[in-house]
């Protein structure tokens, strides 16, 4: 063999370093069953044990998978409590270096979105969904009574919700119409008594029959006439065709099953340049909320609240943070609707 005269010799030492990271990116994606996982973590995190009920995998083969993934950088995980949950990583999850791999993963990711989910790996997922809303409406229907001990345990509204408003005016203020308003998950109303002044028709949407009744009975007894209470979720028949300005979603996301999805479908309820404004915890340790609060998500970090927006067509507005004295912190957020 001949080598050219510009033809350069590149010693074993002096390789690309991320050659290591490339490999573990192919082999990862060199199976169908993890090209599977990694589409059902796109917009949601699971715990190992619900991976093998949607898999119909064990254990052992499933943990297998999982650490494959988490060494080419493809999920990461959280913990929850004693429980870890996977989820897919995002871009600002990429630790790599080398830009030309974290645009290979970026692609992936792309091109996994569009293969289609068989049937029976999207009812299981349903299935999983559907077994944590249910834990959390049991819990609310049970202790609809002690609401207020409950949420005064974590953050009681007087902390968050004059913020709360103060975003709603900042909006309003810009100009924007006042029309029609959706609060998710109400609890006890009194946010209400902020919306309704200010909107021309509320609606109040709660899956807990119990607590939409204290809802219903507290704007009674605040003579709040322009609000109209629904029992459901976010995919509600009725709200098909709601179009709102404005949409209130407070100490809600971290008892409902799949945050993304709660992003997913405000945005088909919301108006172009409307405002979705949402309260939650950040990110804590404090397991016991779990059984004590019936809470879902240990909190949330403030830039998955920032993805999921950004997925379902928002952009970030404005942030408010607050810090408990019982360690929690609680954050306030503002998206518009691109």
């Amino acid at each position: 063999m001949t080598l050219q005269a510009n033809t350069k010799i590149v010693p074993i030492a002096e390789q690309p370093a991320d050659s290591g990271a490339l490999l573990k990116l192919c082999k990862a994606c060199a199976d169908q069953l993890r090209l599977d996982i990694l589409q059902v973590l796109s917009s949601d995190s699971f715990g190992v044990l619900e991976l093998c009920s949607i898999f119909d995998s064990k254990q052992s083969g499933m943990s297998h998978h999982l650490k494959i993934l988490a060494n080419a950088d493809l999920v990461i995980t959280r913990r929850e409590g004693n429980s870890i949950f996977y989820r897919r990583s995002y871009q600002r999850d990429y630790e790599n270096p080398d830009a030309a791999l974290n645009t290979l993963q970026l692609a992936l990711h792309g091109a996994i979105d569009q293969r289609p989910l068989s049937t029976d790996i999207q009812q299981r997922v349903k299935l999983v969904q559907d077994e944590r809303a249910a834990r959390s409406q049991e819990f609310f229907n049970e202790n609809a009574k002690l609401f207020r001990q409950q949420q005064e345990q974590i953050a009681d509204f007087e902390l968050y919700g004059p913020n709360a408003s103060e975003l709603l005016d900042k909006y309003l203020s810009r100009g924007q119409t006042s029309g029609v308003a959706l609060e998710v998950g109400p609890g006890e109303g009194a946010f209400l008594s902020e919306l309704a002044p200010r909107f021309s028709q509320v609606y109040a949407l709660d899956n807990s029959e119990q607590m939409l009744e204290a809802a219903e009975q507290y704007a009674n007894t605040n003579n709040l006439k322009n609000i109209t209470f629904i029992n459901g979720d976010t995919k509600h028949e009725q709200l098909q065709s709601l179009s709102a300005d404005c949409v209130v979603i407070n100490m809600v996301l971290h008892h409902i099953p799949s945050p993304a999805d709660m992003f997913l479908d405000i945005s088909k309820v919301l108006k172009a340049k409307g405002s979705l404004i949402v309260t939650d915890l950040c990110s804590h340790d404090q397991a016991w909320a779990r059984e004590s609060c019936g809470d879902v998500w240990l909190g949330f970090h403030p830039d998955d609240l920032t993805q999921w927006a950004a997925d379902a067509g928002f952009k970030t507005a404005e942030s408010i943070f607050l810090a408990q004295r019982n360690g929690f912190r609680v954050q306030i957020r503002q998206f518009i609707k691109l």
